[in-house]
């Protein structure tokens, strides 16, 4: 089988007329050149050049292989160029799985406007993913309890016990928290058809609810325009229902209760072969997410 290095030398001295001046130019000893012309004369069966004192030329065999050569390495070095260039830009189509939609709204455009090859999908759910067969990416909230899968924490996120002012006036402000098992609830299905558990803190003090969703929804930004329109009490993050809480449509619940914040993390499958897109992608959320302030600073 021919060598491709035995066909760069070749190439090389057929273009200079020269073993020595080959050699300098590939960066070998003038014995290695003549070794590799060696062997591709013996796998040709063919003499290649006519060596004199003073010069070396081609044989009719060589001119043919000459014209062949030339572009025959060319494609070949614009083939591994472009498969090494594959495998370092971003390019291609990337698939992110998130819990919310509008935790990507304002950052998705940024993201295509820095890789402008790349074209994502994204599939808007609290479900998880397989990252191998449904998904590259995912961003989701809370412990990741899978250990097979590579979690980078991208930031905490404020959380709200909040209702709107009409579901108020219709059903009444609840007194306690015990009494929020007597409103609608809206919520993001829990796991294995349970409720979520909504946990407050006071003064030491903890309070663990399961309060069985009147609605289920496994979008943010679904529960809290539900919220808005009056559909029950929900728990949303600061980044999701600020805006409606500074405009009125929605108002916070037991301020003397804090909720605690939920990590919102970034996984993928594996870093070893990772790819360019998840790379670019994973590092773009980290640089955005984990802006000072970014509840405070992002509209919902």
């Amino acid at each position: 089988m021919i060598d491709l290095n035995d066909l760069r030398a070749f190439e090389k001295v057929a273009a200079m007329k020269s073993f020595s001046a080959a050699a300098r130019e590939l960066g070998m000893p003038r014995s290695s050149v003549s070794r590799s012309i060696a062997r591709l004369e013996e796998e040709l069966d063919a003499r290649l050049f006519q060596r004199t004192t003073r010069e070396v030329a081609l044989t009719p065999t060589g001119e043919a292989l000459q014209l062949r050569c030339a572009g025959l390495l060319g494609a070949l070095e614009d083939a591994v160029g472009e498969v090494r260039g594959s495998t370092s830009v971003p390019r291609g189509h990337l698939r992110v799985t998130s819990f919310a939609a509008n935790l990507l709204r304002k950052e998705l455009p940024a993201f295509l406007a820095r890789y402008p090859e790349v074209t994502v999908s994204v599939d808007v759910s609290s479900e998880t993913k397989d990252l191998m067969t449904d998904a590259d990416v995912a961003i989701r909230l809370g412990p990741m309890p899978d250990s097979s899968v590579v979690t980078t924490r991208l930031r905490s996120m404020k959380r709200v016990l909040c209702v709107s002012p009409a579901y108020l006036e219709r059903r009444g402000r609840p007194e306690s928290l015990d009494e929020l098992a007597e409103h609608d609830t809206v919520d993001i299905p829990g796991a294995f058809g349970r409720p979520r558990c909504w946990t407050f803190t006071k003064d030491g003090e903890i309070k663990k609810l399961e309060i069985p969703a009147r609605i289920s929804v496994n979008e943010e930004s679904a529960i809290k325009s539900l919220l808005v329109d009056g559909a029950g009490i929900g728990m949303v993050s600061a980044y999701c229902c600020g805006p409606a809480l500074a405009s009125g449509d929605l108002v916070g619940l037991f301020p003397d209760w804090s909720v605690p914040p939920i990590d919102v993390n970034i996984v993928f499958a594996s870093k070893r072969g990772l790819s360019p897109n998840v790379r670019a992608f994973v590092d773009f959320m980290k640089e955005r997410l984990g802006t000072p302030k970014y509840d405070e600073q992002r509209e919902a």
